[in-house]
């Protein structure tokens, strides 16, 4: 049996979520923002569910900011070489936050 969550199954993609998840807010929501303009730059779009919107548990950690679970979203319905290429675009965003603030 395979509990790995959606973005575990891909290393780069992993690390890039665990960066984010370990950063202050601000930077989350700025790692989101990146995620969503890159999605939308490579045409990614997302569905629209309503009824499943309405019927939604908020129950994971990005869930508690609309931003990055929007982001996470648009992650989901792209392909694994977008992820994989938007994931290594959020590493290197992070990578120069943390040598600025430091």
């Amino acid at each position: 049996m395979d509990n790995k969550r959606w973005y575990d199954k891909e290393p780069t993609l992993s690390l890039a979520i665990s960066l984010i998840k370990n950063s202050k807010l601000p930077l989350q929501l700025q790692c989101a923002e990146l995620i969503k303009s890159r999605a939308i730059d490579l045409g990614i779009t997302l569905k629209t569910n309503l009824l499943g919107a309405f019927n939604y548990v908020l129950n994971r950690w990005y869930d508690s900011s609309e931003q990055l679970t929007e982001a996470f979203d648009y992650l989901k319905e792209a392909d694994d070489e977008t992820r994989k290429q938007i994931a290594i675009e959020v590493i290197e965003f992070l990578e120069k936050s943390e040598k600025c603030c430091q």
